[in-house]
């Protein structure tokens, strides 16, 4: 059964390496009240092995959040969503649809769809933490192109009691590809996930690849229960304000707001010893398209000046440049 907290959600935004991190999801927070915001994928080994704090802290704000996790030993698995209930996660998630080169060493990712029943294990597994757990997939692996594989997948998962799963509508590619060009290359087809959903009536069915436009998200709307958006939220990020004020009816939330905001959280970040840059690189499109956004964008991101931040005043000095630059 799924959280109530979830069913009346339908825009989520994708787990991307090295970009959702805290900081990230704290301004997508901002632009999206509604969104259901992803951590970046994080191993077995670097959660029980490594710096637990500093990979699962995160802001109150961020809520919903789902914590990504990669890894195949359904043990681990377990450990980690134990440790990520006592977080305060509002769901965890297995990745079984990263294609590098990397994850396939580890045996986790979209190698993990060769071995449907070993997913099923996992799933228990992290079932007992009482977490609620979701499995993001792709449609098939390599050349295996058919939707009966991707149906014999989700059907093993189905009869473990899975009943929430993310589908990039593309296949992984092993071999040959990068991840960028497995985000490109392969071709999407949503009409797979629809069927999906079409045979898996009582599961969750989130739609993922490709999507960056609002009559795109209507239309997947109508043939899935929600929709995720992975670059387009990262390199266009007002289209998740845009989003809510359509579908949720909510108000827009005007740009230099949501600046104003995001200084007041740099200065609180800086007063613990966060870099500023590491905060600042997420938010260089929020203004994209708009007049003077180039030079806005170049000012955010220089270095020399990003190093002469020494207090808190210089951070508000820091953000009013910016905003001069606009109106240039």
């Amino acid at each position: 059964m799924i959280n109530d907290n979830f069913k009346q959600k339908k825009i989520y935004v994708a787990p991307m390496l090295d970009w959702t991190d805290r900081h990230c999801r704290f301004f997508h927070r901002l632009l999206s009240p509604n969104a259901v915001l992803y951590t970046e994928m994080i191993t077995t080994g670097a959660i029980i092995h490594g710096d637990t704090a500093k990979h699962l802290t995160y802001n109150e704000e961020e809520h919903p959040l789902v914590l990504q996790v990669g890894g195949s030993e359904p043990r681990d698995l377990e450990h980690c969503a134990k440790i990520a209930k006592q977080y305060n996660y509002d769901e965890i998630n297995l990745n079984c649809g990263c294609p590098s080169e990397r994850v396939q060493k580890g045996s986790f990712g979209a190698c993990l769809m060769r071995e449907a029943k070993l997913v099923g294990q996992c799933f228990t597994a992290m079932k007992q933490s009482g977490l609620e757990v979701s499995i993001k997939h792709r449609i098939g692996i390599d050349d295996i192109n058919d939707y009966e594989f991707l149906y014999d997948f989700v059907n093993e998962l189905h009869e473990s009691g899975c009943r929430k799963f993310i589908v990039h509508a593309r296949n992984a590619v092993l071999k040959g590809l990068s991840p960028k060009q497995n985000r490109e290359i392969p071709p999407l087809k949503y009409d797979y996930v629809y069927r999906l959903k079409a045979d898996f009536p009582q599961a969750h069915i989130t739609v993922n690849g490709g999507i960056n436009n609002i009559p795109d998200i209507l239309i997947h709307l109508k043939n899935a229960d929600a929709v995720m958006l992975g670059r387009s939220a990262y390199h266009t990020p007002y289209i998740l304000n845009e989003i809510d004020n359509y579908i949720y009816n909510d108000r827009i939330i005007l740009k230099d707001e949501i600046i104003e905001k995001l200084c007041d959280y740099s200065v609180e970040q800086f007063k613990k010893g966060v870099y500023i840059g590491a905060i600042i690189k997420h938010i260089l499109g929020l203004y994209h398209g708009q007049k003077n956004s180039r030079l806005w964008r170049q000012h955010f991101s220089n270095s020399v000046l990003l190093k002469k931040i020494q207090n808190y005043q210089d951070i508000i000095e820091f953000f009013n440049q910016a905003g001069k630059l606009l109106l240039a």
